[in-house]
């Protein structure tokens, strides 16, 4: 079993960037620009990514609602494939909860 870095040890940075992408909405997508924008660092698109490679928690902190600016997915620490599935899933909760 991966053993699991305690946030206490995370910089500054990488909570912010954990913290600005909890506030992405369910079955949508920002991208790693985006959220260095967001948090204050337009040129660290880079680090935000390396950031969300250490998300201890990634089905609670949902950094695989996080995309490059072209649209790819990028990548994600439990498999790009599951990336796509649960981008899929939440789209289609997102579309189920909508009032007509």
């Amino acid at each position: 079993m991966k053993k699991v870095k305690k946030i206490e040890s995370f910089t500054d940075f990488e909570k912010k960037v954990l913290r600005c992408v909890m506030s992405i909405p369910l079955g949508e997508v920002r991208s790693y620009k985006w959220i260095a924008k967001k948090i204050g660092k337009p040129k660290a698109f880079r680090a935000v990514g390396r950031a969300l490679s250490k998300n201890p928690f990634p089905f609670f902190i949902p950094c695989h609602r996080v995309v490059k600016n072209s649209r790819d997915i990028g990548g994600y620490s439990l498999g790009r494939k599951l990336k796509q599935e649960l981008l899929r899933f939440e789209k289609k909760i997102k579309e189920s909860l909508e009032v007509k």
